[in-house]
């Protein structure tokens, strides 16, 4: 008997330590498929160690290229790839939607009625929108005041008008999603937005002045609820676009509170627990033949 209570609680000993040393674990976007109202409107970009490359508009491609994470940001899917091309329809959209820890999400590129305002086809100045809240935002983020900019024969109103008027708002309108990870103990899903380490020239300022770093935006659908995610925090992804040499050599992660996924035993876990079940059911025989 001492020798059977000795292997009981060694066996669960086990168990209880396989439980604590599980390392939390990452679920990532499965089911990934392309919709919105420009359904065709996207790029695919894969990788190797130096550079990202345009791939086929494949299903097999898209989830592929997701396989990322912040330390090794790889490829991307580019939603709304012709915002920059003469003739963009800025009333459309491009989305990613799958499924993570059990749940929907939808990935969107923007719209014009998502920066100015539903109708509202462009924008002035000082309103209160999401344009003016990101433009601002940019500039104050990156330690870029008016004074500075007086300074060196810039205005933020200026700026912002040359930036609206070249287009800016729809080159920032068209994320690239490199990854979309969970971590199934908290529920944080983590996002990460292939962009330019220093996006400078982009807002039309001096990349050898300006160290200023933005993400592009991306909107989101998930539980029921519907926003908006950008960074203005970016690390070194160590990859370059392979046509332009400049492209995608930021990685800017940005998240989303999800819901937990439902746990599920390690087999080392359950290989413990059973130990212990067997260790009961031995025991119970033992004391069925003694009576």
């Amino acid at each position: 008997m001492t020798f059977q209570k000795l292997l009981i609680g060694a066996s669960m000993a086990i168990g209880v330590s396989y439980l604590a040393t599980v390392p939390a674990q990452a679920g990532t976007l499965t089911n990934a498929t392309i919709g919105g109202t420009a359904a065709s409107d996207y790029l695919v970009y894969d990788s190797n160690a130096t550079n990202t490359f345009k791939v086929a508009n494949t299903s097999e491609n898209v989830q592929k290229v997701l396989s990322g994470n912040a330390a090794s940001p790889t490829g991307n899917v580019e939603l709304a790839a012709s915002s920059e091309q003469a003739g963009f329809d800025f009333t459309k959209n491009t989305t990613l939607t799958g499924t993570i820890g059990g749940k929907t999400l939808t990935l969107s590129s923007l719209t014009s009625d998502d920066w100015f305002g539903v109708g509202q086809t462009t924008t002035t100045y000082g309103l209160n929108n999401l344009a003016n809240t990101w433009f601002n935002q940019a500039l104050s983020s990156n330690s870029i005041t008016s004074p500075l900019l007086t300074a060196l024969g810039h205005t933020q109103q200026a700026l912002f008008n040359s930036f609206l008027t070249n287009g800016g708002f729809q080159r920032f309108s068209d994320p690239n999603i490199s990854y979309v990870n969970q971590d199934d103990t908290s529920g944080l899903i983590s996002i990460g937005l292939a962009g330019h380490l220093n996006a400078a020239p982009f807002l039309g300022l001096s990349s050898s002045v300006f160290k200023l770093q933005a993400s592009e935006i991306v909107k989101y659908t998930y539980g029921g609820k519907t926003d908006y995610l950008y960074s203005f925090k970016a690390t070194n992804s160590g990859l370059l676009e392979l046509s332009d040499g400049i492209s995608h050599s930021g990685n800017y992660e940005v998240t989303i509170k999800g819901v937990p996924a439902a746990a599920v035993p390690e087999p080392s876990v359950m290989l413990g627990l059973l130990g212990v079940a067997g260790v009961f059911a031995t025991q119970r025989k033992f004391k069925k033949a003694s009576i």
